[in-house]
C-alpha cells in the first residue's frame, strides 16, 4: 500500500521468532490488570502451558516452558510478556498497513488503536495473537476468544472477520468456570467494544454519560440547567474515564473518586479531568466554591469513594448540609474480587497483594466495603440526594454482599433505579443509541468534515414530521455534535460518537461515504457503535432492564443482531459473553463497517444499519413499550418491505379476572 510505515512491516511476519525476543518483565510504568490466582490442578496447569506453547515451533518449547509456567503462577494467566511489541501501538494511516485490501487494513488499524497505551486501560494484558498470511476480499478470518482459527474462503460481500469471545455452554458460565478457562487459555472476556476492535477510549461513553446526567437533572431535580448541582461518582479507568468530561459538558460539578494514581494522572494529562486533590476536606471545599461561583469543574479525589461518602454523612449529621445532588458509581463491580472494586479498608497496593495472597479475605473486605458504601448512600438519599445504578453491577454485588438495596426485601427489585430503566430506556426505545465512526486517515481535518456532515444531517431530519420525543433527541444531539470539537474528546484515533436513530445513522453514513468518493474525506471511515445500544445487547440488569414481558433474560436479540449484520454488509461482526456487567450476565454483539466511497459500501450501510437498529426496536415493541411501537410503525411506513408483528393490546380489566 502507498506510504507504508517501515515499522509496520513487522506486522507481516506474525509472532517474532528469529531471533526470539529477549525475556522481559512487564513495564512498571504502565497500569496492569490485577494478579489472579488460577487454582488449577497440577494436570490443568500443565495443560495451560501446553496450550500456550502450541503457538510456537517445537525447537523453542524448551526455552519457553518454564517461563510460561512462572507467568501462570505469578499472574494467574500466561500473558507472554516476552512478546510485547517494541513498536508504538497506535492507529496509523490506513494506507501505512501492509494489506491486500482496505478492509483488512481497517481491522489492523482498529486493533492497533485498541492496544494504544493512551486508549487501553491495561495495554500489556491485551493480547492479539499474530500469524502469517494476508487476507484478501475472498476470505474471512475466524477469531475464537482472541485466537485466529484461520482464513476461510468466502466472498467479497461476506464479513472479513467473525469474532466470538467467551461463548461457553450456559451451564458453565459461572465466575469460577471463567477463571479456570481463562487460566487455561481457552476463552477470554471480550468486554464490549474492545473485543470487537471498536474501543475508542473514554469518548466511547462520554456522550451517553452526558445525556444521562442531563436527563437525570430533568427527571430527579426538575431542572434543564445543572449549574450549581453536584454529581458524585467513582472510577476513572477505562470507559469510566468519561465521567469527568461528561460532568463538565453537562454543566455541573463532578467529583470522581479514584484509587489509582496512574488513572488519575492519565485522565488529568489527557485533559479529561481538571483538578486533583488527596484531601477529603479540600475536595468538599473546592466543590462548595465551584457551586457558589456557578462553575462547571471536574475534581478528582485520590482516595476511596467510601471515605468520601462517609465524610458527607458525617458533615450532614453535624451541619445538615447535603453537598451532593446526584450520585452513582462506575467502578467495575462486574468483577469486584479481582480488582474491579477496591475496599476502603486497604490501599490500592495492599489490595493487589491480598487479591493474590488471600482472595477469600479480600472478598470479605470488598463486601464489607460495599455495605458501608450503601449505608452512606442510603443516608444521603433519605436527605435529598438522588442515586442511580450505572449498570456496572454495583447494586447487584452490594445486594449479594447483604447491603440494604432491595425494595421490601424482595431480593429482585432494587430500591434505586438503573440508569437504563429509569433514564435511558426511553431513548433506546426511540431508536437512539451510540453510533460511532473512526477516520482511518488519522487526520483531524477529516474528523471535522464528518462532524459537519452529521450536523447537516440532523438539521435536515429535524424538519421532518417526527414525534416531539424524537425531535427532542435530534435537538440534544445536534447541540452535542456542534460542540464536539470544542470538547476535545479525541484519545487515540480520530473518532467520534453521536447518539442517532436508524434514519440518522443511515443518513450520516451515506453522506460520509459520498464525501469519501468525492475526496472531501481523504481515506475510508469505519462506522460502528457501542454494544450498549438499542439492539446489540441482552443484559437484564442494564440494556434490557426495561423489558417487562419476562424476556429480559433471553438473548435472542443480540445473537440475531450479530447474524443479521453479518449477511447485510458488515465488514466484521462480533458476539461476546460478558461485558459491562460481568461474565455470564450478558450477551452482546457489535460490528465494524468500512465506508470506502463505493456504491457497494453505501448499499451495505443502508441495509445493515436499518436492521441493526430496528431489530431492537421490534423486540421492545413486542414487549409492550409504547415509544418502540410508535417508532417501528414509523419505520414500516418508510419502508414497505419491513413488516413486523405488533402485539395486540391486553386490557388490565381482563387480567383482573385472574386475581379473583
Amino acid at each position: 500500500m502507498n506510504g507504508m510505515e517501515p515499522i509496520l512491516l513487522q506486522l507481516r511476519y506474525g509472532i517474532p521468532l528469529n531471533p526470539l525476543p529477549e525475556r522481559r518483565a512487564r513495564d512498571q510504568f504502565l497500569p496492569h490488570a490485577p494478579v489472579r490466582v488460577h487454582n488449577l490442578s497440577g494436570k490443568e496447569r500443565t495443560l495451560a502451558v501446553k496450550n500456550a506453547l502450541r503457538y510456537f515451533p517445537p525447537h523453542l518449547h524448551n526455552t519457553l516452558v518454564e517461563e510460561f509456567a512462572e507467568e501462570l503462577d505469578t499472574y494467574g494467566h500466561i500473558y507472554m510478556y516476552r512478546f510485547v511489541p517494541k513498536m508504538r501501538m497506535m492507529a496509523f494511516h490506513i494506507r501505512d498497513y501492509p494489506a491486500r485490501c482496505e478492509q483488512a487494513a481497517a481491522i489492523m488499524l482498529m486493533i492497533c488503536n485498541n492496544l494504544d497505551p493512551a486508549v487501553a486501560q491495561f495495554p500489556e494484558e491485551l493480547i492479539t495473537y499474530g500469524g502469517n498470511g494476508e487476507m484478501d476480499e475472498t476470505q474471512t478470518l475466524a477469531i475464537y476468544s482472541g485466537h485466529p482459527m484461520g482464513l476461510f474462503p468466502s466472498h467479497p460481500d461476506a464479513p472479513r472477520a467473525v469474532i466470538t469471545n467467551g461463548m461457553v455452554i450456559p451451564n458453565y458460565s459461572s465466575r469460577p468456570d471463567y477463571d479456570r478457562m481463562f487460566a487455561l487459555g481457552v476463552t477470554m472476556y471480550g468486554q464490549m467494544t474492545a473485543g470487537s476492535y471498536c474501543y475508542i477510549g473514554p469518548q466511547g461513553i462520554v456522550h451517553g454519560t452526558t445525556l444521562t446526567l442531563m436527563n437525570a437533572g430533568r427527571k430527579y431535580l426538575n431542572v434543564d440547567d445543572l449549574r450549581g448541582k453536584v454529581f458524585l461518582t467513582s472510577g476513572l479507568g477505562g470507559m469510566s474515564g468519561a465521567q469527568a468530561k461528561a460532568a463538565v459538558i453537562a454543566g455541573c460539578v463532578g467529583i470522581i473518586a479514584e484509587v489509582s494514581r496512574e488513572a488519575l494522572a492519565k485522565r488529568h494529562g489527557q485533559g479529561w479531568l481538571m483538578e486533583i486533590t488527596e484531601s477529603v476536606d479540600e475536595c468538599i471545599e473546592r466543590t462548595r466554591c465551584a457551586v457558589r461561583e456557578g462553575r462547571s469543574v471536574s475534581i478528582g479525589y485520590y482516595g476511596n469513594v467510601v471515605t468520601l461518602w462517609e465524610k458527607l454523612v458525617e458533615l450532614h449529621e453535624k451541619t445538615g448540609e447535603v453537598v451532593v445532588d446526584l450520585g452513582s458509581d462506575q467502578t467495575s463491580c462486574h468483577n469486584p474480587f479481582n480488582g474491579g472494586y477496591f475496599p476502603v479498608q486497604l490501599s490500592y497496593e495492599e489490595s493487589f497483594v491480598m487479591i493474590q495472597e488471600n482472595p477469600e479475605r479480600f472478598k470479605e473486605l470488598v463486601q464489607d466495603s460495599l455495605r458501608r458504601q450503601v449505608n452512606a448512600i442510603n443516608y444521603l438519599s433519605h436527605h435529598g440526594m438522588h442515586f442511580w445504578d450505572y449498570g456496572n453491577a454495583f447494586l447487584l454485588e452490594a445486594g449479594r454482599a447483604g447491603a440494604d438495596v432491595y425494595r421490601n426485601n424482595s431480593k429482585s427489585e432494587f430500591v434505586y433505579p438503573s440508569y437504563v430503566q429509569d433514564i435511558m430506556g426511553d431513548i433506546f426505545s426511540l431508536g437512539f443509541g451510540p453510533f460511532r465512526w473512526v477516520c482511518t486517515s488519522c487526520n483531524a481535518q477529516d474528523l471535522a468534515v464528518t462532524d459537519a456532515i452529521a450536523s447537516e444531517a440532523l438539521t435536515a431530519l429535524m424538519e421532518e414530521n417526527v414525534s416531539s420525543a424524537t425531535a427532542a433527541q435530534y435537538k440534544d444531539n445536534l447541540k452535542w455534535i456542534r460542540g464536539a470539537q470544542s470538547y476535545r474528546l479525541v484519545v487515540g484515533s480520530q473518532a467520534r460518537i453521536l447518539y442517532a436513530d436508524a434514519e440518522g445513522r443511515m443518513t450520516i453514513a451515506v453522506a460520509i461515504n459520498r464525501a469519501i468518493a468525492r475526496k472531501a474525506i481523504k481515506a475510508p471511515v469505519v462506522i460502528s457503535r457501542d454494544h450498549h445500544d438499542v439492539s446489540g445487547t441482552d443484559s437484564p440488569f442494564r440494556e434490557t432492564s426495561n423489558i417487562y414481558d419476562g424476556s429480559a433474560f433471553t438473548a435472542d436479540m443480540a445473537v440475531q443482531n450479530c447474524i443479521g449484520d453479518s449477511f447485510r454488509g458488515a465488514t466484521w461482526v462480533a458476539l461476546h459473553n460478558g461485558g459491562g456487567v460481568g461474565w455470564g450476565e450478558v450477551i452482546n454483539g457489535g460490528f465494524g463497517l468500512v465506508l470506502d466511497g463505493s456504491e457497494a459500501a453505501e448499499r451495505r450501510a443502508r441495509t445493515m444499519l436499518h436492521w441493526d437498529v430496528n431489530n431492537g426496536i421490534t423486540r421492545r415493541s413486542w414487549a409492550g413499550n409504547a415509544n418502540a411501537q410508535d417508532t417501528i410503525k414509523r419505520a414500516m411506513r418508510q419502508d414497505p418491505k419491513l413488516r413486523v408483528t405488533i402485539p395486540a393490546p391486553v386490557s388490565d380489566d381482563i387480567l383482573k379476572k385472574l386475581e379473583s
